[in-house]
């Protein structure tokens, strides 16, 4: 777990996204083409808006996707959450050498893009749950 640091444009987007939504942000990952919000336990349902509403407005404003995940103080149902859109199958954490692994088992039809082009939303769920948990390294199978 680190300490947060936020610059100033992720600042605003964390001030914008409290004020459209109406939930409290634990935390914020600004990427160059997506906004990952981590919200508090119970307000995923809300922050997303009836019908999407509130993440389509966001990106109309920020012109980034958004990506709106529910914290759970359990790192098991954070990676769970945070690979919520790829159909979750089964979530294992395992030591090796010095570091915690998360396996995570998802729908094969949307494996790909669960791993993202070249990596990269391996790589932000990575960060991600590094910031909140103690796992270092997540595969996706």
């Amino acid at each position: 777990m680190q300490k947060l640091k936020y610059n100033t444009d992720t600042l605003r987007y964390i001030s914008l996204f409290e004020k459209i939504t109406r939930c409290q942000v634990k935390d914020c990952l600004d990427t160059a083409d997506k906004l990952v919000f981590v919200v508090m336990p119970g307000q995923a349902q809300r922050a997303v808006g009836a019908k999407g509403a509130h993440v389509i407005k966001l990106k109309e404003v920020t012109g980034k996707d958004i990506q709106i995940i529910e914290y759970s103080d359990e790192p098991v149902q954070f990676v769970k959450n945070v690979f919520h859109n790829y159909g979750v199958k089964d979530v294992t954490l395992e030591e090796r050498g010095n570091i915690i692994h998360a396996t995570v088992t998802v729908d094969p039809a949307v494996k790909g893009r669960a791993i993202g082009k070249d990596g990269r939303n391996l790589r932000i769920a990575r960060d991600i749950v590094s910031r909140h948990h103690n796992i270092q390294s997540i595969s996706v199978a």
